[in-house]
């Protein structure tokens, strides 16, 4: 199992440089609010997936610094650097892997990582925004033509959009850009809902095992689609255009879907407690881990940002039973940590 043996950082957020050893179990990373916790929880997703989860490259670098800069090194001896400097015009962040420079992280160097963040705990609260940035997510670290699609998709959206901002407007003028959505559109909404009824189909028993309960709970695709999903959805964006001309945006596509949870065969929001709700999202976090090592074949790094302390004690423990490496980060050590787990106090 390849595991990060240490990390490295160099004017990332709060840090202006600092270095430690990871323990191949159990990191747990302590240090009153601004401490700079979550920043190395940061940078190591960031070194191991290519890009942040919170920000741009920009946004890393610490006040006032010229650069930034990222180092781990693996069980296997291998290692890799990341850096980033806005002054230079061009090649501005730099990823150095076995020797190799290149400028953008290639699927085969992204090593999995399965991150569990505070806002994970409100998803079923959240905005459909926050819960289709879930799926994606996931799925992109699985199938690489997933995220390209999900740009393209976005620029088009984006182009589309400015178009329906004008005063005058020809259908002419925008079947490009509803080619173009529905292309891609089709490809996010398939991978979308294949994705989600593999989750559901272990959603219940993960949920049942974790909770000792037998409650009913699904997740579903807001939408469902049979047949041609291009054709269906090229279709949608001529029935609708009037309506986008008059509101000036684009109201339909999967920029628009949801992905909806349900408790006992009602939606999870109305009926779910608040310790349902967190039950549910820890079995999501269970199945994301078997589904990456299932077709992967390689143990994802587990990144618990300031949620631990969040979960009882009877989860606690759940979550520590996986056998992956985990570096979780709290403001204090939590009580199901054994001392020989390795700790960094900041």
């Amino acid at each position: 199992m390849a595991v990060v043996k240490k990390i490295s950082v160099q004017n990332i957020r709060s840090h202006d440089k600092f270095s430690t050893s990871l323990s191949p179990t159990v990191t747990v990373i302590t240090g009153g609010n601004g401490s700079g916790k979550t920043s190395l929880i940061e940078a190591l997703y960031l070194a191991l997936q290519g890009t942040s989860f919170k920000g741009s490259d920009h946004d890393i670098l610490r006040y006032e610094s010229p650069w930034w800069r990222i180092d781990i090194e693996f069980n296997s001896f291998l290692k890799r650097s990341i850096t980033f400097d806005p002054a230079l015009t061009n090649g501005r962040k730099k990823i150095m892997i076995d020797d190799k420079v290149m400028y953008r992280m290639p699927t085969k160097h992204k090593h999995p990582v399965v991150l569990f963040e505070p806002d994970d705990l409100r998803l079923l609260h959240g905005s459909p925004t926050r819960r289709r940035q879930f799926i994606d997510r996931f799925i992109s670290q699985l199938d690489p033509f997933f995220l390209s699609s999900l740009h393209k998709y976005e620029r088009a959206l984006k182009q589309r959009n400015n178009l329906l901002k004008k005063s005058y407007l020809t259908s002419d003028e925008l079947f490009a850009w509803d080619v173009a959505l529905s292309e891609y559109g089709a490809y996010i909404i398939e991978k979308r809902i294949a994705f989600t009824e593999q989750i559901n189909s272990q959603l219940n028993d993960m949920y049942n095992s974790i909770a000792k309960s037998t409650d009913n709970v699904s997740v579903h695709y807001s939408h469902t689609y049979i047949g041609d999903i291009k054709q269906k959805l090229l279709n949608d964006l001529h029935t609708h255009v009037e309506k986008d001309k008059i509101i000036g945006f684009t109201s339909t596509g999967p920029h628009r879907h949801d992905v909806i949870f349900k408790f006992n065969n009602l939606p999870a929001l109305d009926v779910a407690s608040r310790g349902e709700v967190r039950t549910i999202v820890l079995a999501i976090k269970f199945i994301e881990v078997e589904i990456i090592e299932q077709i992967t074949n390689i143990k994802p790094i587990i990144l618990l940002d300031d949620v631990f302390s969040e979960l009882d004690d009877s989860r606690q423990k759940r979550l520590l039973s996986i056998k992956n490496q985990v570096v979780i980060s709290s403001t204090k050590l939590p009580t199901n940590i054994k001392t020989a787990v390795k700790t960094i106090k900041l």
